[in-house]
Order: C-alpha cells, then structure tokens, then sequence
C-alpha cells in the first residue's frame, strides 16, 4: 500500500487538522504531494463541516520545499511549473478556502515549505522551526508570492537580507520581525493551534468569513481603496442587523472579557 501524501484530522468543532506525510524527507513537495494537497484543501472548502484549517508538517519538519532529488532526476519542466495548473498550486488552493487556515510551523519552512507557510492567515511556530528563502541559492525564481508577501510582513530590508542570503531565520527572530503570531514549544504547538481554530470558530459564522475577507481584500489594495471597501461591505453588513442580536451578542464579549487576563 502507498503511503498516504496528505493526512487529514476532522474534529467536530468545526475544524481540520491538514498533515504533510513525507517525514522522511522533511514533507518536500514532489509533484504528487503538490497535487494531492490542493485536492485535499479544495474538496475540504466543500465541507460544510470545516470552517477552520491547521497546516502543519509531519515529523521534524513543516516542509523543506520543492522535491529537489525529483528535480535533479529530470522532473524539471513539470516541478518547477509552479503556475502550470491548478491540480499542481495548493497555494492557490489555500488562498481560495473561504476560512482562516493556521499554519503550524513545527521544523523548517524552507523556500516552497516558507511560501506554504505564507500562505496561512495566522502563524504559530514551535521553537524549533526554521524559515529560509533559498530560491537564489538553488537558481529558481518564487512563483507561489514570497517575493511579495514576504516583504509585506516584515519589512522590504529585511525580506531582501533573507532573501538574497538564503540565510535561516529561527523562530525567535521570527517573532520579533512580525513573521508569526507567537513561538512556543513542540509539545505546545498543536493544542494552541486546536485552542486558536477554536477560538475563531466561537464567533459569528458569517463573520468569520466576512471579515477574513474584508482584511484580504482590503490589504490587497491601496489604503484608499481598502476604506471605502470597508465602508461599502459595511453599509450592506450591518444594514441586516437586529437590535436584539446585538444586545445578546454584547452580553456574550462582555462575559468573554471577564474571563480573559488579555495575556
């Protein structure tokens, strides 16, 4: 029997745990393992019963990147395609799930594994993972954003210095510039990342979506554009709110906040 590519954990709160399952070569992305988890993502944004997305990484790694040895060995035209079909982009893939996806970065994130990595809503890292952006150092040009994105998140200096080094950046330094959300240990990484999809699954459904939405779409656009967008969904949004619902909802927040130090 052949081993399982992509692993999938559906809790019934609402959210689903995704597993890279290539442990022995640290989750790099051979053509099959590409395809097999842009199907998985886009057959779970069908299921009613997922809301919420965990991506993370089998082993001691999140995902080394591209399938070098698979490119070494003459695979070239189809690995390096990065835009040559939607059944090979599960970049694409997790950037049409309607839901925030949280990146659970447990080992290295490196160049294809660090554009995964980007392509999470929210990242929590282990103190053991590792980011690296070795695209120049293996002679491939980025064609899933981490030339973009990257220095969107923390700073175009710094996304140049990683980028143009191939340089690692640990999990702590990652932090402090901004790249994830909070670093904790192995043993943590997993039931805080099951505690945060819980977390967001607890608001409004509608919401949740919603206002995933409005943030990315808005960031894609000039400040400007974003304020009047925010405006316009607004304006039709709340034009559907009842008095009573939102007298409720207040009621909740506040009993929320009375239990929550803000730590």
């Amino acid at each position: 029997m052949s081993e399982q590519l992509v692993l999938v954990e559906k809790d019934p709160a609402g959210y689903a745990v995704v597993t890279l399952n290539r442990p022995q070569v640290m989750n790099a992305l051979s053509r099959a393992l590409r395809a097999e988890l842009a199907a998985t993502i886009d057959r779970l944004e069908t299921d009613p019963e997922v809301r919420v997305l965990i991506l993370t990484g089998a082993g001691r790694g999140f995902c080394g990147g591209l399938d070098l040895k698979e490119l070494g060995g003459g695979a070239a035209e189809s690995t390096l395609a990065y835009g040559s079909g939607k059944d090979l982009d599960p970049v694409t893939s997790l950037a049409q799930f309607s839901g925030p996806v949280i990146g659970a970065i447990n080992g290295v994130a490196i160049t294809g594994g660090f554009e995964l990595a980007l392509a999470c809503d929210v990242l929590l890292a282990s103190d053991q993972a590792r980011f690296a952006d070795t695209h120049a150092r293996v002679g491939v040009m980025p064609g899933w954003g981490l030339s973009q994105k990257l220095s969107r998140m923390i700073g175009i200096s710094r996304a140049k210095e990683l980028s143009l080094t191939g340089n690692f950046l640990g999990a702590q330094q990652a932090e402090a510039w901004g790249l994830v959300n909070r670093v904790v240990s192995p043993e943590e990484l997993m039931p805080q990342a099951r505690k945060l999809a819980t977390d967001m699954l607890s608001v409004i459904p509608e919401m949740l979506t919603g206002y995933l939405s409005l943030i990315d779409d808005g960031y894609a656009i000039g400040l400007g554009d974003g304020l009047a967008l925010e405006k316009q969904r607004g304006r039709e949004a709340n034009a559907k709110l009842k008095s009573e619902d939102i007298e409720k909802r207040r009621a909740d927040v506040q009993a929320r906040g009375r239990g929550q130090s803000g730590n």
